[in-house]
């Protein structure tokens, strides 16, 4: 509960006011933790293809948005405009933190298996304040931190409760940042939806 006043207080210090659900004007910074090898469900002719278009096409969009910091062990993979903040290992979690380290003010955290992400639907994310977007396995693809000091790794099966309980976390709709690509079917069933790497990957028609 500690962080949570504290990130009240942040909120009234900083002049940050809500305003019919969203807060004034924030300008955020956007950490995008990404590894190669983490979509096993892909065959593995593709994944390591996949997963660099997908990066490129988070990274696009995040990089009309705010500053963009992309947490890896690959920077070779990074596209030129976002900032390679080296991976320390210990999952997910720990990736997070230390792409939040390196923010001050109001983050971002995207995962960078959307590739449906669009600079709007991140403006809609930032301006909703503390929030969430959840997948459809309850697995949390996106957050919104006004406070970045809020957040307490909480990844895994049914993470989105797990960060509802930890802070008042709102839950928005947004399904640019809702669809996500976890296999086969996901790339075959968004492959009209992705951004323009992605996409060329697939070799579908704009």
């Amino acid at each position: 509960m500690g962080n949570v006043r504290a990130w009240r207080g942040h909120v009234l210090e900083r002049g940050l006011t809500q305003r019919s659900g969203d807060y004034a004007s924030p300008v955020p910074a956007i950490v995008i933790p990404y590894r190669g090898d983490a979509k096993r469900r892909l065959p593995s002719s593709v994944r390591a293809a996949v997963a660099v278009a997908m990066l490129g096409d988070v990274v696009e969009a995040a990089l009309q948005v705010g500053g963009v910091f992309v947490v890896t062990d690959d920077a070779a993979v990074v596209p030129v405009g976002a900032e390679v903040v080296p991976d320390p290992g210990g999952g997910l979690g720990a990736a997070v933190v230390a792409g939040l380290a390196r923010v001050e003010g109001h983050a971002l955290v995207v995962n960078a298996d959307l590739p449906a992400a669009t600079p709007s639907a991140l403006r809609r994310l930032a301006g909703a304040g503390l929030a969430l977007v959840e997948a459809a396995d309850g697995t949390t693809n996106a957050l919104s931190l006004p406070d970045p000091s809020v957040f307490a790794p909480a990844y895994g099966p049914r993470s989105a409760d797990r960060f509802r309980a930890h802070a008042p976390f709102a839950t928005v709709s947004i399904p640019e940042l809702e669809w996500d690509v976890d296999s086969d079917a996901d790339l075959e069933r968004l492959a009209a939806r992705v951004g323009p790497r992605t996409r060329a990957l697939l070799a579908v028609p704009a």
